[in-house]
């Protein structure tokens, strides 16, 4: 059923998500790529940033440390930008969230 946004119900299903659906995760690391290597330049770029943003998140989560709720919090407002503006302020992100990367040992090669 169209709506007048353009949208229709099949949009707003949550199984849209699910693996194999159209908007699930991606397992293989080249059809990833090929997605990503399909978008306009705005929007691939975008999707590296928020690739980068989850990737930093879940080594927060391997280390057992919490992400800054103020950075949480700025996603948030983020999500809601023009995606020009949403690309800038992902890489802002990106950078918050490198410079609390927690010391992982005398050999890190992350932090030097």
């Amino acid at each position: 059923m169209q709506k007048k946004d353009g949208s229709n119900d099949k949009d707003l299903r949550v199984d849209r998500f699910e693996p194999g659906a159209d908007l699930g995760p991606i397992e293989d690391r080249q059809e990833y790529e090929n997605r990503v290597n399909a978008l306009p330049d705005n929007e691939r770029q975008l999707a590296q940033e928020l690739s980068r943003f989850a990737d930093l998140c879940q080594y927060f989560e391997r280390e057992k440390v919490d992400v800054p709720a103020e950075i949480i919090e700025e996603l948030g407002r983020t999500a809601r930008l023009p995606i020009a503006r949403r690309l800038e302020a992902m890489k802002k992100l990106n950078q918050r969230l490198m410079e609390c990367l927690p010391d992982v040992g005398d050999d890190s090669r992350i932090r030097q």
